[in-house]
């Protein structure tokens, strides 16, 4: 693995994200998951160190954000946004990247869609492009805040919410505007976040501490416990949490969650948690396609996707 130069904070969080430990599918439980829940269709390759998937509904493709070479938090300019399709065919995989046709993108992360705009999180900044050209449209700059490691990002009707794991921290974007929309030790480390518009309210997932999934209404200072986790997977997580990654709304009034715990897909439904199947690694921010009914699971260790058929969700 290569050497990487960042605090402790995101240093640790780092190790987390890329090392798996075992970067093979586990054969059996893949079988399993493969009879029961989930059938894994395609794992395309050839990424490099991969941590997010956002699905584009309207245009049918995966974009998936690549940290690329070199340490996560240097300002190297060498990351970039791949554009697949549904069935793991990639059709571009420089679609977005830093140096070329004037982007900056060092080590792109969670991405939201808004409009025609993808919305991607960075090490230092929230950057749009054009979702169909690629082209640089935006920059929303954090250099004047004392950042951890900036993660994932939601979209409500009214602002683009920003989590950063390191710091406790979920920041508020608004007219290029950046403001904290809420500082506290509940967040348990927040990495994951998405909105729920049936509610009308963020859902946020912890990575270092805690066991319960959280929903947020802007401007409240308290998160609501809306899911515990499986005794399973909050036994296996009782030294260094839980590591939920990236999470997804269902319909139904269901959540499904990665987490790199125990490295499977989880789902929330009546409040408490189960794991829906194991996958091949330590999974970061997915992604649902809503028309397939399907999850995508990118590794950052694996330098691959994962891209599943739900049976039944």
């Amino acid at each position: 693995m290569r050497s990487r130069s960042i605090t402790a904070v995101s240093a640790a969080i780092f190790t987390a994200c890329s090392s798996s430990g075992d970067t093979t599918p586990d054969t059996a439980a893949v079988r399993g998951a493969q009879s029961d829940s989930a059938r894994l269709v395609a794992s395309p390759a050839g990424f490099i160190e991969p941590e997010a998937v956002r699905y584009d509904p309207d245009q049918d493709v995966y974009f998936v954000s690549n940290w690329g070479t070199g340490p996560t938090d240097a300002k190297d300019n060498n990351g970039f946004i791949s554009r697949m399709s549904p069935e793991g065919v990639v059709d571009n995989l420089r679609f977005i990247a830093g140096g070329v046709r004037a982007a900056t993108l060092h080590s792109p992360r969670g991405m939201t869609i808004v409009g025609d705009t993808l919305w991607v999180v960075d090490a230092d900044a929230v950057r749009g492009f054009d979702r169909r050209n690629g082209a640089p449209l935006a920059t929303v700059d954090f250099s004047k805040f004392k950042l951890g490691f900036l993660n994932d990002i939601a979209a409500s009707p009214e602002a683009l919410y920003v989590t950063d794991t390191g710091t406790d921290h979920i920041y508020r974007i608004a007219r290029s505007a950046i403001t904290v929309a809420l500082h506290d030790s509940a967040l348990g480390g927040p990495n994951g976040i998405t909105w729920d518009g049936t509610r009308n309210q963020l859902v946020v997932v912890p990575y270092m501490r805690g066991s319960t999934i959280s929903s947020w209404s802007a401007g409240k200072t308290a998160l609501t416990q809306i899911g515990r986790s499986s005794d399973a997977l909050t036994e296996i997580g009782k030294t260094a949490g839980v590591k939920y990654d990236g999470v997804e709304i269902l319909s139904g009034d269901r959540i499904l969650v990665a987490s790199q715990a125990d490295s499977s897909i989880h789902i929330f439904s009546g409040g408490t948690g189960r794991p829906v199947f194991k996958t091949g690694g330590a999974p970061a921010d997915i992604a649902v396609d809503t028309k397939r009914n399907r999850v995508a699971v990118p590794f950052v260790a694996r330098n691959l996707v994962e891209i599943w058929q739900l049976s039944a969700y």
